[in-house]
């Protein structure tokens, strides 16, 4: 590289050390406590809502400030390799560097083809494995031998006393009933059978047509409101009045 570029290029890298040190100086305020937001001496008695803003602004400082620092070295690192005539030539292959890569970022070591591979992070937070299926391992509907209460039978117990949501947020947007916005709305509830769901006898069971009872359930209302009984299914109070009567079943 000839003297003019490398002058160029060396007066570029103290530029960018002065303002990134100019803004280490101004913009971050590690050395002041946080409590001296609220004039207070500890932190310690406040609720952790109180200072969210405090805390975010404190943690984004910390990553900044971290960030900066870093920049700092890389830059002293490409002086001192000015200094040596060393610098634009890749630390790998001991090519030069393109100066279009240099004119993009003074402080490269190498060039493209031997930069380091960006650093992502493939991984998932663990919660995520836990949480799979939803609900998680409280979820047991996968389990053939498992029909009894468990997490999701839970949140669908509190999701009744309703969220959020609006019938739009659902693929099935045709409802518009909000009994029916918690999942799976339209699964049985404390019975298997639906004829669970509409007659039932006491403790100790069926002992004749007096021992049967009628709930009035969901699927009783429907199933009046189809006029699908005669007799005994019209009205329970109806069917009890004409036994009284004598009236004969259908």
């Amino acid at each position: 590289m000839d003297k003019q570029k490398l002058a160029y290029f060396k007066q570029r890298l103290m530029d960018e050390k002065t303002d990134v040190e100019q803004r280490i100086q101004l913009n971050y305020s590690l050395e002041e406590q946080m409590s001296d937001s609220f004039h207070e001496f500890s932190m310690y008695d406040n609720h952790p809502a109180d200072i969210g803003t405090e805390m975010f602004e404190r943690e984004k400082d910390l990553a900044l400030y971290s960030l900066d620092r870093e920049t700092l070295r890389e830059i002293d690192q490409a002086l001192e390799r000015i200094e040596q005539g060393t610098y634009g030539v890749c630390t790998v292959c001991g090519e030069p560097i393109p100066e279009e890569r240099l004119e993009a970022f003074p402080m490269a070591m190498t060039c493209k083809e031997h930069a380091p591979a960006p650093n992502i992070n493939h991984e998932r937070p663990v919660e995520e494995e836990f949480l799979q299926p939803p609900f998680g391992r409280s979820s047991l509907d996968d389990r053939a031998d498992a029909n009894f209460f468990d997490g999701e039978d839970a949140w669908q117990i509190v999701e009744k006393f309703g969220t959020s949501e609006t019938p739009f947020s659902f693929a099935d947007n045709r409802k518009t009933d909000y009994n029916e916005m918690y999942i799976e709305s339209n699964e049985p509830d404390g019975f298997v059978e639906p004829v669970e769901e509409l007659g039932y006898t006491d403790i100790t069971g069926y002992h004749g047509p007096d021992s049967v009872q009628f709930m009035r359930s969901g699927l009783y209302e429907s199933y009046m409101n189809r006029h699908e009984g005669k007799g005994n299914f019209i009205d329970y109070e109806t069917y009890l009045q004409e036994r009284a009567e004598g009236e004969p079943d259908e």
